[in-house]
């Protein structure tokens, strides 16, 4: 055979190495999507491999962060928000693994934007939103928390997506309770509260219990079966450090007034399409109305300020449990421990500066995003602060203005108005028990 011309030879080469570069193209571009394949695969098995999670708090291993639940909400655009504590310096990314039963089990992984609320006093972790936008035309009813876009994850918890499908409000008036701790045993208090409530027209009660005593698990036990309380179990101290106080400066600990925070904002997405009007109070507090007789009366009121209302602050009017009235001096209720409030009905003078510390709030939970303990961080709709002379936050604690002598407190017998259906209720309660 001749010799190849040089240009022939020069041409051959290149055709020999184009088509070197096609076929090693198409073989990089077989393993890519064999690689593919594998980890679409692995997803799979991996979000088969784990299970729901049913506690209440979830550590992610890894991580310094803690998962309560996840939502949806759909308010402003397609997520899932998931409500979580997290440790203000957490440096490791998290992800939502969203397995898509609308696209043949594929798996989307999306970064998550973690939010963490403004309000967290000094103390080393808070409450935060962990935000996921929601995948195009995915038919989501879990999603897994993973600090990785791929890897091992037999062992991540997957959670149920709440408030996928709402259904009719239930309730008009729910009460969020948070926290019950340090063997809570204000039995007697406790007891007047819920009947008070119940009297106002609240038919939900939400407790977020750590501990409470022997007796006050007894209550509870006749609350569950009567239906009007729902228990949430709160073990946070089993995770971290907290303290008993709502300032870092006061009781250093991981995390403030056992997560009292986040308690109220799970309970917030929790009932968010469950009752019409949420009530955000402490234990020893009720919100009651000066003018209605009820809190629905109240509130149809109030509700002529305007349709978008979100929130509703009520002044915080502290009544003295240091100073007593034995007008009430119930005999039957002689060996309960705790506070009887019919007894303590001194109360300390409005003062302006004062107006917002301490004060509560009743919401319309489809407009609330983000909440502290007496203020919301972020809504949708417009703040009422109501006056005083139609509606306060009944409040019987230790003294908040220390400086004033029991001269200077006023007699304020509003809640004597309820007395003698109080009286009747909180006996027969008792008597079950």
């Amino acid at each position: 055979m001749a010799p190849l011309k040089t240009k022939q030879l020069i041409s051959l080469i290149c055709f020999l190495s184009a088509a070197a570069c096609i076929a090693l193209v198409y073989n990089i571009h077989r393993c890519n999507l064999l690689l593919e394949l594998l980890k679409t695969q692995q997803q799979i098995a991996c979000s088969q491999k784990t299970t729901i999670v049913n506690s209440t708090i979830t550590a992610l291993n890894g991580t310094r962060t803690f998962v309560i639940a996840a939502y949806y909400d759909n308010r402003s655009t397609n997520l899932v928000r998931i409500i979580g504590i997290v440790h203000h310096e957490e440096t490791k990314d998290l992800y939502c693994w969203f397995q898509c039963r609308s696209k043949n089990s594929n798996v989307s992984i999306i970064k998550a934007h973690i939010d963490m609320h403004s309000d967290r006093f000094g103390f080393p972790y808070g409450t935060a939103d962990i935000l996921c936008p929601e995948p195009v035309d995915c038919d989501l009813k879990y999603v897994l928390i993973h600090w990785s876009r791929e890897g091992d994850c037999e062992h991540i918890p997957m959670f149920e997506i709440r408030n996928r499908h709402p259904e009719a409000l239930s309730a008009n008036f729910t009460l969020c309770i948070s926290t019950m701790f340090g063997n809570y045993s204000n039995v007697l208090q406790f007891v007047q509260s819920v009947e008070m409530y119940k009297v106002l027209g609240v038919q939900r009660v939400v407790i977020y219990k750590s501990d409470c005593s022997p007796l006050m698990e007894r209550v509870l036990h006749h609350y569950l079966l009567e239906g009007i309380v729902e228990i949430v179990p709160w073990p946070i101290a089993s995770h971290l450090k907290v303290s008993k106080r709502w300032h870092y400066d006061f009781v250093p600990a991981d995390l403030g007034y056992y997560g009292q925070l986040t308690a109220l904002n799970d309970c917030i997405y929790r009932n968010m399409y469950h009752s019409r009007y949420l009530l955000l109070v402490d234990i020893d507090e009720m919100i009651i109305s000066l003018k209605s007789r009820d809190l629905k009366s109240m509130m149809a009121h109030l509700e002529d300020r305007g349709d978008n209302i979100a929130v509703f602050y009520f002044e915080n009017v502290v009544f003295r449990f240091d100073v007593f009235d034995y007008t009430f001096n119930i005999s039957a209720w002689g060996g309960v421990p705790g506070t009887n409030v019919l007894q303590h009905i001194y109360r300390e003078p409005h003062r302006e500066d004062r107006k917002s510390k301490g004060r509560k709030m009743i919401i319309n939970p489809r407009k609330v995003i983000q909440t502290s303990v007496h203020n919301v961080l972020h809504v949708s709709g417009d703040i009422v602060s109501v006056p005083h002379n139609t509606g306060v936050l009944f409040h019987c604690r230790k003294q908040y203005q220390p400086n004033l002598t029991i001269d200077s407190l006023f007699k304020d017998t509003t809640v004597w108005k309820y007395s003698t259906t109080l009286i009747h209720r909180v006996t027969n309660v008792l008597k079950n028990l």
